[in-house]
């Protein structure tokens, strides 16, 4: 049975008056936590001789367990709800980037320079001698975040304006963590050769592409096109992120169990765009042993319906989940929720190692399978071990458009992954801390001089 847990994801706000007498707020957080809302900030907006105004943050796990906290405040005598809004959709109203100039424009001279007729100079400059773009412009620090919104998060083919509010939060974090600039890029396109034709009209103005959400097998097909017309880094997250964070995490968990990625056997649940890079970059480190399975078991050479990136990790045998699972060292989800059990745990090897990564409600709950791993983590971040594409796009562009990388190679993100996993010291390694928080300012710096150096060792940098 799936838990479900209140958190900020279904946060919302309740401002309430209430008389100014004893007794009044108790009656309030306890009708709140009878339903299962967790409550968080609590702030005293106004009081006076009759009335008291509060303001109460509440955690719920659902837009149905929102409600009903409202409805059962709203039930109180006495009570009156003033005003209730969602934190989350408060958060992205208006959207969540801008753009803000890097110079004062105060005088006619301001503006004489950055624009007309000033600018006429710096247009001829790059005009003669193109690589002048770099030094001249944003691109040698711009990021287009391209999607098609055919795979937005775990919802599904939400079209481009579904994407933009996860692209836009995208640009924050590649702002934040590395200092790149990145812009949000949503086409009104799901063909393949039309969104390789677009991206390529526009990459001009950036230093790199990293597509993102966009539908397995074509997100394959669109980055391999892309790689061979560009001159610049272009990176699917879905793909590379997630294999570049899983490996970190994997490296840090097998020195717990003491064994080694030759050794173990690894069943990756999940065969598109993420299952594939993750089999790809386990192999580049030295993984033998990978059962892929999907929906429909063990991905099998006996099978009719694979795609090529399935047949590249087709294996003799077939069978379930399950029987792929037995025996098994470690399991990494990148599928569905709930599609193993506790007894499915149970038959791996001694000391197994679960990655459940499916988002929100990963593949088994944690608390199902406490007693019987040896190491578990999930995608989320109210449990520990979150693995967080966070930990590596902002460090791989840093480090590509520092070093005027013009493509990303395999080694890099071998790199990277081994960088990511460097961080956290063997005093600190525990079940609980294979990997360093998204917070954790070295992050971005680690993997970008792990990326830079790797690109300037293959000889890909300009």
């Amino acid at each position: 049975m799936v838990e479900l847990t209140p958190n900020p994801s279904f946060s919302l706000t309740i401002r309430l008056e209430t008389p100014n007498r004893a007794g009044m707020l108790a009656s309030v957080t306890q009708a709140i936590a009878l339903v299962g809302g967790n409550i968080g900030h609590i702030d005293l907006q106004e009081q006076n001789r009759k009335i008291t105004i509060r303001e109460i943050t509440v955690d719920a796990y659902s837009t149905e367990h929102a409600e009903k906290i409202v409805q059962e405040v709203k039930a109180l005598p006495e009570i009156k709800v003033v005003d209730v809004y969602d934190r989350t959709f408060n958060l992205h109203r208006g959207g969540k980037i801008t753009i803000q100039g890097k110079i004062p424009l105060k005088s006619q001279a301001d503006l004489s320079m950055a624009y007309t007729p000033g600018v006429g100079r710096v247009c001829k400059a790059i005009a003669e001698d193109p690589e002048q773009i770099y030094n001249l412009t944003i691109k040698q620090n711009t990021v287009a975040i391209v999607t098609d919104g055919s795979a937005v998060l775990g919802l599904g083919n939400l079209g481009p304006g579904g994407a933009l509010p996860v692209m836009e939060g995208k640009a924050m974090l590649f702002k934040e963590f590395a200092g790149v600039d990145a812009f949000p890029i949503c086409l009104a396109t799901q063909d393949t050769d039309a969104i390789v034709e677009t991206v390529k009209n526009i990459a001009p103005v950036f230093g790199g592409v990293n597509l993102e959400d966009i539908a397995a097998p074509r997100c394959f097909e669109i980055e391999a096109k892309l790689r061979e017309i560009l001159d610049i880094p272009v990176f699917h997250d879905d793909q590379h992120g997630t294999a570049i964070v899983s490996l970190a995490a994997l490296i840090n968990a097998l020195k717990l169990v003491k064994k080694s990625l030759e050794d173990i056997r690894i069943v990756i649940n999940g065969a598109g765009a993420a299952g594939i890079a993750i089999a790809r970059l386990l192999q580049k480190a030295g993984t033998k042993n990978i059962c892929l399975c999907d929906s429909k078991g063990i991905v099998s050479k006996n099978r009719s319906d694979l795609n090529p990136e399935k047949q590249e990790f087709a294996v003799e045998s077939s069978g379930s989940l399950a029987d792929a699972l037995v025996g098994a060292d470690v399991f990494l989800g990148v599928s569905v929720p709930g599609v193993v059990s506790p007894e499915m745990v149970r038959s791996m090897a001694k000391d197994p190692i679960v990655f459940a990564m499916a988002n929100p409600i990963p593949e088994i709950q944690p608390e199902l399978v406490t007693g019987d791993v040896a190491v578990m983590a999930t995608g989320r971040s109210d449990y520990p071990n979150q693995i967080n594409n966070v930990l590596a796009f902002p460090g791989i562009f840093r480090g590509a458009l520092d070093c005027r990388a013009t493509t990303l190679t395999s080694t890099m993100y071998l790199e990277a992954a081994r960088a990511i996993a460097s961080l956290v010291k063997p005093s600190d390694l525990d079940k609980e801390h294979i990997i360093p928080s998204v917070f954790d300012t070295r992050v971005a710096t680690a993997v970008a001089g792990a990326v830079a150096h790797a690109a300037r060792q293959e000889g890909v940098t300009i």
